[in-house]
């Protein structure tokens, strides 16, 4: 009897083995497949990544830029008002210098 149950058991095994061996190789596919999805996100990350940097180094210029451009206008803009303060007070300074030169007594 324990000869008929061994060549029973036989192919029982077998196919338990082979059921196993089937999920392991599932199992694999499946860990496959998610490991190259998550080198295709790896690769989109650093993808936008760079796009960020190149982003960031075009905005960086760009602001520079702008800093150049605003301080050029504002050092424009000191010099109009320091030359309107200069032309009143030679407005102003004139006339009060001609008159005491006027005014005053030649000898």
């Amino acid at each position: 009897m324990s000869a008929s149950n061994n060549r029973n058991e036989g192919p029982n095994k077998t196919q338990a083995v082979q059921g196993q061996v089937d999920e392991v190789i599932g199992i694999m596919h499946n860990n496959i497949e998610k490991v190259m999805a998550r080198g295709e996100k790896l690769e989109s990350l650093q993808n936008k990544t760079d796009d960020l940097q190149q982003g960031a180094l075009q905005f960086k210029r760009g602001a520079t830029k702008v800093r150049r451009q605003m301080w050029w206008k504002d050092l424009k803009l000191k010099l109009i008002i320091a030359a309107i303060i200069i032309v009143i007070l030679i407005i102003i300074i004139v006339p009060i210098a001609t008159s005491i030169k006027k005014s005053s007594p030649t000898s």
